[in-house]
């Protein structure tokens, strides 16, 4: 069994041994044009249609992990954070509406379906920690990323005008309170339900493979 660094949670050395992975994804392409404002329409629009479909497959996970939960504490957990998903994909609705994105007739990409099949597999066939171990990373790195972006986009506010940025919506929701607090108690249910095992490791690195994949894939297709 691998060992925790001393004075570091298990989410916490999770976080901090895959965060190669992590700092991947903020200088990808495709977060980049998030942050300046760069990022073509066209691939915002298959990137939020393929966000609502993981999203789907994310809350489903969540509605696992409340029937495979013995104490109710952590049921009730479970559906407070399953209800954010849904105010999520609300989100996504009107993304929709504005940028004129049929979700019903989303064809997952490969790599979404990578992403999704795996989570949806370890949520019915695998232990509850490595479910844990699996949906934590994805909003461990929004978080991340809503963060890095909102204070690139404050200091470029000293220097002009921000207001028009097409993403600053984007930017505001995974940069603002409700979001990150939904993110600590995610990660407390990970080190309360997880014990430190390669299987529960391999889970959360593989989740951030995921996501980076997840990243390319609007940039790499035109359909």
């Amino acid at each position: 069994m691998e060992r925790i660094k001393v004075g570091l949670s298990l989410h916490e050395d999770l976080w901090r041994q895959n965060r190669d992975l992590a700092e991947a994804c903020l200088r990808h392409p495709f977060v980049r044009g998030l942050a300046d404002g760069s990022l073509a329409s066209p691939a915002f629009r298959r990137y939020v249609a393929q966000d609502a479909f993981f999203l789907g497959a994310f809350a489903r996970a969540y509605a696992v992990a409340i029937a495979r939960s013995a104490k109710l504490e952590t049921r009730n957990t479970f559906r407070d954070l399953l209800d954010a998903t849904f105010r999520e994909l609300r989100l996504h609705a009107l993304y929709s509406q504005k940028l004129g994105i049929d979700l019903v007739a989303v064809r997952p990409y490969a790599a979404t379906s990578a992403y999704t099949d795996f989570l949806l597999a370890t949520a019915w066939h695998s232990s509850l920690e490595e479910t844990m171990a699996a949906m934590t990373p994805c909003m461990r790195l929004y978080a991340y990323l809503g963060q890095e972006l909102a204070q690139e986009l404050a200091k470029e506010q000293t220097k002009t005008s921000t207001d028009s940025h097409p993403y600053r919506e984007w930017i505001d929701t995974y940069s603002g309170t409700d979001f990150q607090t939904n993110v600590t108690r995610l990660e407390s249910l990970l080190d309360s339900l997880a014990a430190d095992r390669p299987p529960v490791r391999q889970a959360y690195r593989y989740a951030l493979e995921c996501e980076l994949n997840f990243f390319s894939a609007p940039l790499e297709t035109g359909r």
